[in-house]
């Protein structure tokens, strides 16, 4: 792999992470910015001049992130990943929704006013979202070749799709009032779910495995992230009524799956979570601008997950750098090395080359007080 050193290192490291038996130091997630282009910035011959070109050309895409790559050193488990994503939740857009691209997010527009007149949600090839992303993929895959891998894109699923597709307020109606259609629009959800994720992994598969992006994992097989976002309105029985049975078959089909909990209102659903099998590691969000996912608070989250057999990712931002290195002191000496993930944003390199000395000789072989 261009631009990673150990790589092969690193594909054994995350294949141990996923069964919770990585020794030494905590997986981390360690991107150090070379001396020169910190803070880092895009230059303006290269820096996207419109949504179109910024999202949906694929030379555009690899010459920014080949800049990246040159003026980054990926530390620890940290690796190069192409990203070449529609937005969190493509599927909408790939069963009827329009997309609307911003500069800083991805909007999807509702397009079902009454699900009795909204067909089957089902794998369309023809799709024209889906036609310009998989024709993006391969126009991607083609420049950058075995250089390293374009990772699987936020497609989402189960009601999260359905959201989308019909609004939040409007789906709450629906499962309230027509609970039966609703189970059988998320089954259809599911149901194709999985064709289109296999439609990029022909792309995205690399040396054996895959990569996912936004939390920038790798394993071997099928990787993915799933979520629902969605739950943090649900009630636990509304969860296990319309979400629980679709995480459970989409688990079944991939093999590593890091589940993402997004909010303070979804915590109520750790016990449901925790019965699904096929999810190996979970990740915790704050929600938008919250705290990181170091704070003591956050333990009731991390104690099901460990007593549950799963693996930890967790991600470190709040405060100054001396704060992460307590803050991860902390989370390593209670829940131990092994099965954990530390994701740091991208900082100056010498500064990375301090955190990783810190965890070599600090977090290496921590069993844990859990």
């Amino acid at each position: 792999m261009e631009y990673k050193k150990d790589w092969e290192a690193t594909k054994q490291r995350f294949e141990d992470y996923w069964k919770g038996e990585n020794t030494g130091r905590p997986i981390m997630r360690v991107t150090g910015v070379k001396p020169g282009h910190y803070p880092f910035s895009v230059p303006a011959d290269i820096k996207s001049k419109n949504m179109e070109e910024k999202y949906m050309n694929a030379e555009s895409i690899v010459k920014r992130f080949r800049y990246y790559c040159e003026t980054h050193e990926f530390l620890g488990e940290s690796f190069p990943n192409l990203n070449a994503d529609f937005g969190p939740g493509s599927v909408a857009g790939y069963l009827g929704s329009e997309i609307k691209f911003k500069d800083n997010t991805v909007w999807f527009e509702s397009c079902v006013d009454d699900w009795a007149d909204y067909p089957e949600l089902k794998f369309d090839p023809e799709n024209k979202w889906f036609k310009k992303h998989i024709e993006l993929f391969a126009d991607c895959k083609k420049l950058i070749g075995d250089d390293f891998p374009i990772a699987i894109p936020d497609l989402m699923e189960n009601v999260d799709v359905l959201a989308s597709l019909r609004g939040a307020q409007d789906l709450l109606y629906d499962m309230i009032d027509d609970e039966e259609e609703v189970i059988k629009r998320v089954q259809q959800v599911t149901d194709c779910y999985q064709q289109y994720y296999d439609a990029f992994y022909k792309y995205a598969q690399y040396e054996g495995g895959s990569a996912y992006t936004v939390f920038q994992i790798f394993g071997s097989g099928k990787t993915q992230k799933l979520q629902c976002d969605y739950s943090a309105l649900l009630s636990p029985d509304y969860f296990r009524t319309f979400v629980l049975d679709s995480l459970k078959q989409a688990t079944s089909q991939l093999d590593h799956v890091l589940y993402h909990l997004d909010g303070p209102e979804a915590i109520k659903h750790m016990d449901a979570l925790m019965e699904v099998e096929g999810i190996d590691s979970l990740q915790w969000t704050s929600g938008d601008h919250g705290p990181d996912g170091t704070l003591e608070k956050w333990d009731e989250i991390y104690d099901k997950t460990r007593a549950a057999g799963k693996q930890l990712w967790v991600k470190v931002y709040s405060g100054e750098f001396k704060d992460w290195l307590r803050n991860t002191d902390r989370i390593v000496k209670k829940y131990g090395s092994k099965g954990l993930y530390l994701f740091f944003n991208d900082m100056p390199l010498e500064q990375a080359e301090e955190l990783m000395d810190y965890a070599e000789k600090n977090w290496s072989d921590v069993k844990g007080t859990f």
